[in-house]
């Protein structure tokens, strides 16, 4: 095997690690920081949509047992599951919209306090509805057929706010919120696992995912102080941002709100001109987001948000884990647009600073799963799918509305890695503050970057992080003002349970005028390959075998590192540089699956294989 370097601008030479403590160790004299991986996006049975797909068992005390590593009973198959490798940190991200109530309804336990007769037989009878619709094999899809969106336009679907018809809805809300908030403080362990308080604003007009993760440092005793916002209060952002304000200057307490699956918002997640109010972006809306919105979500069951080939022709690796279904009862057809995906969002965000004096999109990125299971899984061979209906052989040939084959067109993805200086959440949600995270699609690749003006061949491997910390900037950090181009020192080590690495790329965006453009350039990659006259590098081999998920580590890289120094700079150009690495090809959870139950591949309706990757935050240079 050999490591391949792109003419002038890069050096690489392996790192010697192999194992994944020396894989946090990408640097000689890393005691200033750990990498920890974690969740921000776990749904349990307070959720409604998770409950309703046969989650009756796992609630966010029991979440948290699997994230720390210990064996739970799965909540349909009854079998003990467990992760191979403990999660550092969990949010149990629950939706904010009936929390905890359909449950309490349907098990018959829900409050009658202050009820008048009408209204414990209105709980009665919804009692024996739910009870219907949890029962069933597809409840959750027979339940969104009795609701009637009131338009199929997003910006007048949004005026609309839907109040549940529970009676003692709010005791029930506020009864889960305290399960939430009590067991996260009880899982919470400094040092050794990190349990945050999270909720989900699920706001989605017109089928329009707007969805929003909120998490916050304080603690319970704190969080009982507030009630987390949902889309029965508003469907718009800023009216979330709002409450986020008025939160923290009341309590005390800080947040962070998470945007995730843009791939699926319409058009309105990233919006380049006019807000979902039809109003036209102004100071205060940027200044809003800017506050609170300083961190993605790119990529997790629901697909991957980076990019779409509509919208980067010239990047061969942007046809990732598409999900094209909008959540939308009435079938649509799906179109990528670039208010919808992280990359063009960082586009725009560029084209508003210059308009406006602030980036509203200057944002870091993570991965985390969705899963509504109360399992936090996103490895291919180890992954309960999105609900824990799915778990079942049979059911994974069944469709979900419209979709056929759900839950094989879901992905097992994803993950956070935080750069902190401890296992706590004071450390942990000040490296998201300051946007020292980044993603992956499930396996644990360690990446590191730090970008600054005097870099050369070589400092790849000689350079500690003290010298790194005093003379560059890590992702997530700002470059002010350069007069020549910057240089970037880029080390990548491979999870040991997972695939070798097959390539490092940069990502550039930049600003030229009015106009934003893109670039991706290979950086480094295992292999004798060589670019093509377009300067891209061939893609790996892929040895997958479809008949029994096999591969070898042939034609990869356990580590590979590299300085790069951008070839086609101005210092008059806003830009972003974000870093993507590549696995090798590994089997995809499809296949295993069709592996186990010995049928053709190709009835999965997805490819054998893909290659796994993880996403830095950007680091970003204004002129």
């Amino acid at each position: 095997m050999t490591i391949r370097r792109h003419t002038l601008i890069v050096f690489c030479l392996p790192l010697l690690i192999s194992t994944f403590s020396q894989a946090q160790q990408l640097t000689p004299n890393n005691a200033e920081k750990k990498l920890l991986w974690g969740d921000t996006h776990l749904h349990t049975y307070l959720s409604l949509d998770a409950y309703l797909n046969k989650n009756f068992s796992i609630g966010p005390g029991t979440a948290y047992r699997f994230a720390k590593g210990l064996a739970v009973a799965h909540p349909v198959t009854n079998t003990p599951v467990q992760l191979e490798t403990p999660l550092d940190f969990l949010v149990v991200a629950d939706h904010a919209e009936n929390l905890g109530a359909f449950k309490r309804v349907i098990e018959g336990n829900a409050p009658t306090e202050g009820l008048s007769i009408a209204g414990k037989m209105k709980l009665w009878f919804f009692g024996h509805l739910f009870r219907y619709f949890a029962n069933s094999d597809n409840g959750l899809e027979k339940l969104s057929k009795l609701y009637k969106p009131k338009s199929m336009d997003v910006v007048e679907a949004a005026k609309y706010t839907d109040s549940s018809p529970l009676p003692n809805i709010e005791r029930m809300q506020a009864d889960a919120w305290l399960e939430t908030i009590n067991a996260a403080d009880e899982h919470n362990d400094p040092g050794n696992f990190t349990a945050f308080i999270g909720w989900e604003w699920t706001s989605i007009p017109a089928g329009a995912n707007l969805h929003r993760v909120i998490f916050t440092s304080s603690n319970a005793e704190v969080a009982r102080e507030f009630q987390p916002f949902s889309s029965n209060h508003s469907n718009y952002p800023e009216d979330l941002w709002r409450f986020l304000d008025a939160s923290s200057q009341q309590t005390g307490a800080d947040f962070i709100a998470i945007p995730h699956n843009s791939n699926v918002s319409r058009g309105f997640m990233f919006p380049t001109e006019k807000t979902l109010r039809n109003a036209p972006i102004n100071q205060q809306w940027i200044e809003l987001r800017a506050r609170w919105e300083n961190v993605v979500e790119i990529t997790q069951i629901k697909g991957d948000s980076e990019t779409d080939p509509t919208l980067s022709p010239a990047d061969p690796f942007a046809d990732f884990e598409s999900y094209p279904y909008y959540l939308i009862p009435v079938p649509d057809r799906y179109q990528p647009d670039k208010a919808s995906f992280v990359r063009s969002a960082l586009r725009t965000g560029l084209a508003l600073e210059n308009r406006y004096g602030q980036n509203p999109y200057k944002f870091g990125l993570i991965g985390s799963t969705d899963s509504h299971s109360g399992l936090a899984t996103a490895e291919e061979a180890n992954f309960w799918s999105k609900y824990a209906k799915d778990a079942l052989p049979g059911n994974k040939l069944k469709p979900f509305g419209e979709i056929e084959n759900y839950a094989w067109q879901i992905s097992a993805s994803g993950l956070a890695g935080v750069w902190a200086e401890e296992n706590t959440r004071e450390a942990i949600f000040a490296a998201f503050k300051r946007r020292e995270v980044y993603a992956t699609t499930g396996p644990r690749i360690a990446v590191r970057i730090y970008g600054g003006s005097d870099f050369k061949p070589g400092d790849e491997n000689n350079l500690n992080i003290a010298q790194l910390s005093t003379s560059a900037v890590p992702m997530g950090g700002e470059l002010n003002s350069l007069n020549k181009a910057p240089s970037f020192v880029i080390q990548a080590a491979k999870d040991p349970k997972s695939a070798h690495l097959e390539r490092i790329q940069m990502v550039k965006g930049w600003l030229d005028g009015t106009e934003t453009f893109e670039k991706v350039y290979d950086v480094v990659w295992a292999g004798d390959r060589n670019p093509d006259a377009n300067g891209q590098v061939p893609k790996v081999a892929d040895n997958v075998d479809p008949k029994t998920g096999n591969y070898t580590n042939e034609h990869g890289a356990s580590t590979l590192a590299a300085v790069w120094i951008d070839p086609d700079f101005n210092p008059e150009q806003p830009a972003f540089y974000y870093v993507r690495v590549l696995e090798i090809p590994t089997p995809r959870h499809s296949t295993l699956d069709a592996i186990a139950m010995n049928i053709n591949v190709e009835e999965t309706g997805k490819p054998v294989s893909l290659q796994e990757r993880a996403y830095t935050s950007p680091i970003y240079y204004s002129p």
